[in-house]
């Protein structure tokens, strides 16, 4: 009895690193290049200090039809901040993976509308990237879904 009491603990512990290989690799699965639902940007997500991130990195229309040059964050709320490019613009911060199937406690930025909002990110069946973006609790916000862009 002893002998199988031995072999199981063994076994288990054999198990336990390879467990969180497959954890890290899975918060991992984010990473690459995105399409937003509306078809006209691209958002690649990056890792920074342990935590996910996501920036601009195409836009289907990125010259502002008004002035012919670049588009800039017009409508964010903060002064100083609206003349900054919107290509390469970081729209998604401070995301963690919760270490099964959700990346939570991040917050998205919508340039179109000048908007922080809180946001959680997980996969969808079909493995479209399901982000949402609420105010105060999950249940008041939106839901977009996202395609990988293969290379």
């Amino acid at each position: 009895m002893r002998i199988k009491s031995i072999v199981l603990f063994i076994s288990v512990l054999g198990f336990l690193p390879f467990n969180a290989i497959v954890a890290q690799n899975k918060a991992d699965d984010v990473l690459g290049i995105w399409l937003n639902q509306d078809g006209d940007a691209h958002v690649e997500m990056f890792k920074r200090n342990g935590k996910i991130y996501g920036k601009l990195v195409w836009l289907k229309f990125p010259i502002d039809d008004v002035t012919g040059k670049p588009k800039l964050d017009k409508k964010n709320p903060d002064e100083k901040l609206k003349s900054r490019p919107v290509m390469g613009l970081e729209i998604l911060t401070g995301f963690t993976f919760d270490g099964d199937d959700e990346w939570t406690g991040g917050e998205i930025y919508d340039p179109k509308t000048g908007k922080t909002y809180s946001c959680y990110m997980a996969f969808d069946a079909d493995k479209s990237l399901k982000i949402r973006g609420y105010v105060g609790i999950s249940i008041i916000g939106r839901t977009t879904y996202w395609k990988r862009v293969n290379k």
